[in-house]
C-alpha cells in the first residue's frame, strides 16, 4: 500500500512538473524610454527556442518543457543584450527594458576576482571592452595606450618592449631578462611573464581591464604599478559565428574570425583566429624593398564542461606567430660628445668615405646592410577550473607557456659594416598554479585569498660579431696598429646566459563593510623570490696573431667575461583601503600599499667595474621598496555620465633602471639601482551620453615623475668620454631631474554620433566618430640627454560606417588622418659614437573595414 501510494505521488510528481513547464512566459520589451521594441528577440539561451515580440513589444514564449533553470536572452539590434534567469514556473509578466550601445553601460569588472560594477571598486581601473577595441584599431596593446593614457608602451623590438603605468614598470630602454616586470599581463587568469607578448595581436578579446597602482593582494603575481587584466569571448551553448576582414594602404590586410557552439549537453567550444598583414613603412634603399613590416597570426582554441550546476572547466591553447621584416629604427641626428675631434661621428665616417641616406629621419630611409629579423613564437595551454562553494568561488589555474624569440638587429644603424651580427635568440618556458577563492564570507565580510607559484627558464644564445668598419668606430688612440688589416673584421663573441627564476606567494584582501557604506580593505602578501643566473661569453675571430698590442687594442672592444650568481629573498606587503559611499552616484576611496620588485640578476654582460668592485658585486640588484599613497572619487554627476578623479604619489627606494653603457659588449645594457624615485600625478577619466545620438569620453593624466637621488648615473650621450682633472668620468649625478619615458601630459579625447539605419536590409546604426591621443614631451634616456629628449605630439583618429549587431556591418577608418610625423622613442647607437636613431610613429594609414556575424 506504501509503494502504491510513493508511486502515485511520484507519477502525480512527474505531471506537476511537466505541465508547470508546459506553461509560456510572457512580457513585454521596450527600450529605457518605455518606448515598445517590435521584433526584439527573445531565446532560451543553449536552445532554439525562441520567440519575436510584436510592434507593442509585448511577446509570449512556449518553454517547450525545458528543465529549469534556464536564461532568457532578450535581443535587440543596436541594444545591449539582456540576461533573464528563470528558476521557477510560472513567471510573472516579464518588464524587460534594454539599453542602447550608446547608452552609457554600467560596466563589470572582474579586477576582485568577482564580478563587480566598475564604478562601485575603490581601485582606478579604465576598461576597454573588445568591441571598443576593434571600432578603434586597437589590436594589441600599443593601441590601447591612445585610449589609456596612463599607460606607456616602448618598442624597439618585440623583446625590448617595456609597458609602464604612470611611468613605472620595467625600466626604460632595453629589456633585461633578469629583472620582473612591475606591470603584470594576464589572460583569462593566466600571467604571462614576458613584455613581448604585448606586441601581438589581440584574439578574441570580451575586455581589456587596465588597473593603476599595486595590485599585490589581488593577484598572483606581484605588481608595482599596475595590470592588464583580459579576458577572452567564453565558448557559448548557443551557436554563434564573427568573421572580420580590413583592407588599408600599405597593403594592409586583417582577417579575424571566431565560431562557437554546443560540441554536446554539457560540452561547448570556441575556436578563434586573428592575421594581421602590412607591408613596410620605411624604405631601405640598400636592399630596395620597404621594411617594418606587419606578418602576425594567431590562434586560440577554449573547450567548456559544465560537469553540474556549479563548476566550470575550460581548457584554452593558444599560439602566435609575429615574422615581420622589421623594427629597424632610423637616424635621427648625431650628437657632439666629448671624446677627441677624429673620435666624433662625422669625423669617422667622412674617413670610411660614407654619407647617410638622411639625417631626417621622417624621410624614412635606410641603408642597414645587416639584416632586421624580429621572429618570435609564443604559445601555451592553460586549464581553469571554477567551483561555487558557499558564497564564494575556487578556482584553480594551472598554465604552461613557452616563447621563442629569433632576432638579427643592426644596431649601429647604419650602411656600414660596423656590427655585421647582433642576434641573441632565446627561449623561454613558464610553469605557473593559481589557486584562490573569492567571495562572501559572512554577511559583513567578503574577499579573496589565494597561493601562487611561477617557476620559468630562459636560454639565450647569442652572437655579436664585428664588421670591417668596426675600428674606426672603436679607434681610441692614434695608433696606426688600429688599421691593421682584418684586425676587427670577423672579430665578436659569443653568448651563453641563462636564468632559473621561481616565485611563490601567499596574498589575500578582504572587504569588511562597517556599514552599508564604510567599508575597510586590508590586503596582505608574503612573498619569496629565487634566482640563478649564469653568464658567459668568449671572444672568437679576427686577426689571429700574438702580438700584445694587437691583443690589447682587440680587448678594447670585446673580452672575455663570465659570472654566476644566486639569490632569494622575502617579503611582506601589503595594503589598506578606506572607502565610503556617499550616494548611489558618489563613491570615494583612499589607499596605502607597500609593495615591491623581486630582486634582479644581470644577463647581459657587465662593464668594467669600478675601482674596489667586482662583476659580482655589479650581477645582483637589489628589489625595489615601494611606498604608494592614493584617493579617488568616482562620481556620476547625471544620467548616463561618469566622472572620476583619482591623485596618487609612489616612492621607490632601490629604482631598478637601465643602463645603456658605451662597451660594446654589455648587449642591451645592464641593470643598475637608482636610490630614490618618486612618481606623483592625477587621473581624469569622463564619459557622457549627451543625448540619444552623441556621446564623448575623456582621459587625462599628470605625471611628475623625479630621480630624487641617483649620483652613480650613466652619462648622457653627450658627455661621453667626459674627462675631469686627467681623469674619466663614467657617472653622473642626475638626482632631481626627470624620470624617461614620462611625460608631464597625456590624454585622449574622443566622440560618436549615431543614427538608426538599414544597411542591405539589416537593422543598425550609422555612425560617425573621431578620437584623439596627446602626450608632452619626454626624455628618452635614462640620464637626461638634450638630444634624448622626444618632443610632444597629437594624433588624431576617424571612422564611420554601419555596424549591427546581427548581419553586414562596414565602416571606413582612419589612423594619423593629418599624417603626423612624431618619434615614439629615440635610442643612441652602440659604443655611444654619437648617432642617435628614431623608433617612429605611423604614417597617415586608412582602410575598410567588414564584419559579418551569425
Amino acid at each position: 500500500m506504501k509503494n502504491s501510494i510513493k508511486n502515485i505521488f511520484t507519477l502525480l510528481s512527474i505531471i506537476t512538473f511537466s505541465v508547470s513547464f508546459a506553461q509560456n512566459i510572457e512580457g513585454k520589451i521596450t527600450d529605457s524610454q518605455k518606448i515598445p521594441l517590435g521584433a526584439a528577440n527573445v531565446v532560451i539561451k543553449g536552445t532554439i527556442i525562441s520567440t519575436i515580440a510584436d510592434e507593442n513589444g509585448k511577446f509570449s514564449l512556449d518553454t517547450n518543457g525545458k528543465n529549469l533553470p534556464f536564461t532568457l536572452l532578450v535581443q535587440y539590434v543596436g541594444y545591449k543584450t539582456i540576461e533573464v534567469e528563470v528558476t521557477t514556473l510560472p513567471v510573472p509578466v516579464l518588464e524587460v527594458a534594454l539599453k542602447e550601445e550608446n547608452e552609457l553601460i554600467e560596466v563589470v569588472v572582474s579586477s576582485r576576482r568577482r564580478i563587480e560594477k566598475v564604478q562601485d571598486i575603490p581601485i582606478a581601473v579604465s576598461v576597454v571592452t573588445g568591441k571598443q577595441a576593434e571600432q578603434a584599431g586597437a589590436f594589441n596593446v600599443n593601441r590601447i595606450k591612445e585610449l589609456v593614457p596612463s599607460v606607456q608602451l616602448y618598442s624597439s623590438n618585440p623583446r625590448n618592449t617595456g609597458i609602464n603605468i604612470r611611468g613605472l614598470g620595467s625600466p626604460y630602454g632595453l629589456t633585461n631578462d633578469g629583472i620582473d616586470p612591475g606591470v603584470g599581463f594576464y589572460v583569462d587568469g593566466v600571467y604571462y611573464a614576458r613584455p613581448a607578448a604585448t606586441t601581438l595581436d589581440f584574439v578574441d578579446v570580451e575586455r581589456i581591464e587596465v588597473l593603476r597602482g599595486p595590485q599585490g593582494s589581488l593577484f598572483g603575481k606581484n605588481t608595482t604599478s599596475g595590470a592588464f587584466n583580459i579576458t577572452t569571448r567564453k565558448p557559448s551553448f548557443t551557436s554563434g559565428a564573427d568573421f572580420e576582414v580590413s583592407y588599408g594602404n600599405y597593403a594592409f590586410l586583417q582577417a579575424k574570425a571566431s565560431v562557437t557552439g554546443a560540441l554536446s549537453k554539457k560540452i561547448a567550444g570556441r575556436l578563434s583566429f586573428s592575421g594581421t598583414q602590412r607591408d613596410g613603412l620605411v624604405d631601405n634603399i640598400a636592399t630596395g624593398r620597404a621594411t617594418n613590416t606587419l606578418n602576425n597570426q594567431g590562434i586560440r582554441g577554449q573547450l567548456l564542461y559544465n560537469p553540474s550546476e556549479n563548476t566550470n572547466i575550460i581548457l584554452a591553447a593558444d599560439i602566435t606567430t609575429q615574422r615581420p621584416d622589421g623594427y629597424a629604427q632610423v637616424i635621427a641626428g648625431v650628437a657632439p660628445t666629448n671624446r677627441a675631434a677624429y673620435r666624433q661621428f662625422d669625423a669617422i665616417i667622412a674617413d670610411l668615405n660614407y654619407q647617410l641616406p638622411s639625417r631626417n629621419a621622417f624621410d624614412r630611409k635606410i641603408d642597414q646592410d645587416t639584416p632586421w629579423r624580429s621572429g618570435q613564437d609564443m604559445g601555451g595551454i592553460s586549464l581553469n577550473i571554477d567551483t561555487k562553494i558557499g558564497g564564494g568561488t575556487l578556482t584553480s589555474t594551472t598554465a604552461w607557456r613557452f616563447w621563442n624569440w629569433d632576432p638579427s638587429n643592426d644596431r649601429d644603424f647604419t650602411g656600414l659594416q660596423v656590427l655585421a651580427k647582433s642576434q641573441n635568440p632565446t627561449r623561454q618556458t613558464q610553469i605557473t598554479q593559481e589557486v584562490r577563492y573569492a567571495g562572501q564570507l559572512s554577511s559583513k565580510i567578503s574577499g579573496v585569498a589565494g597561493v601562487f607559484f611561477i617557476d620559468q627558464t630562459s636560454q639565450t644564445d647569442g652572437t655579436e660579431e664585428s664588421g670591417s668598419a668596426q675600428w674606426r668606430f672603436s679607434q681610441s688612440t692614434t695608433s696606426n696598429l688600429w688599421k691593421t688589416p682584418g684586425l676587427f673584421e670577423g672579430y665578436g663573441i659569443k653568448t651563453d646566459a641563462r636564468i632559473r627564476a621561481s616565485s611563490a606567494a601567499v596574498f589575500g584582501q578582504l572587504d569588511w563593510a562597517i556599514t552599508d557604506r564604510l567599508h575597510v580593505l586590508p590586503g596582505l602578501r608574503y612573498n619569496f623570490d629565487k634566482k640563478e643566473a649564469n653568464y658567459k661569453r668568449t671572444t672568437y675571430g679576427g686577426l689571429q696573431t700574438n702580438d700584445p698590442a694587437l691583443i690589447a687594442l682587440k680587448k678594447l672592444v670585446y673580452t672575455d667575461q663570465a659570472f654566476d650568481s644566486s639569490t632569494d629573498d622575502t617579503d611582506f606587503s601589503g595594503n589598506l583601503t578606506l572607502t565610503y559611499k556617499f550616494s548611489d552616484k558618489i563613491n570615494a576611496y583612499a589607499t596605502y600599499a607597500k609593495s615591491y620588485k623581486p630582486v634582479g640578476v644581470n644577463v647581459a654582460g657587465l662593464p668594467t667595474p669600478p675601482a674596489g668592485q667586482t662583476l659580482s658585486d655589479l650581477a645582483v640588484i637589489k628589489p625595489e621598496d615601494v611606498n604608494h599613497y592614493e584617493a579617488g572619487i568616482k562620481t556620476s554627476p547625471f544620467r548616463n555620465s561618469i566622472l572620476n578623479l583619482t591623485v596618487f604619489n609612489t616612492d621607490i627606494k632601490d629604482f631598478q633602471t637601465n643602463v645603456q653603457a658605451a662597451e660594446l659588449g654589455v648587449n642591451r645594457g645592464y641593470l643598475a639601482n637608482a636610490d630614490k624615485v618618486r612618481v606623483r600625478g592625477a587621473e581624469l577619466d569622463a564619459s557622457f551620453v549627451i543625448s540619444r545620438q552623441f556621446s564623448v569620453y575623456g582621459a587625462a593624466t599628470y605625471s611628475d615623475g623625479k630621480y630624487i637621488k641617483f649620483t652613480n648615473a650613466p652619462l648622457p650621450l653627450e658627455e661621453t668620454g667626459l674627462v675631469v682633472d686627467g681623469k674619466a668620468v663614467n657617472y653622473k649625478d642626475v638626482s632631481g631631474s626627470d624620470l624617461p619615458g614620462v611625460s608631464k601630459w597625456a590624454g585622449s579625447l574622443g566622440g560618436e554620433y549615431t543614427k538608426n539605419a538599414r544597411f542591405f536590409g539589416n537593422s543598425g546604426k550609422f555612425f560617425i566618430a573621431l578620437d584623439s591621443y596627446a602626450r608632452s614631451e619626454f626624455s628618452s634616456s635614462p640620464s637626461a640627454s638634450k638630444y634624448l629628449i622626444v618632443p610632444g605630439y597629437a594624433i588624431f583618429n576617424a571612422r564611420l560606417g554601419f555596424r549591427a549587431t546581427d548581419g553586414l556591418s562596414v565602416h571606413f577608418w582612419g589612423r594619423n588622418i593629418l599624417n603626423k610625423d612624431y618619434y615614439e622613442q629615440l635610442l643612441p647607437a652602440g659604443g655611444n659614437a654619437g648617432h642617435y636613431a628614431a623608433v617612429l610613429g605611423d604614417q597617415r594609414t586608412y582602410g575598410i573595414t567588414l564584419k559579418y556575424s551569425l
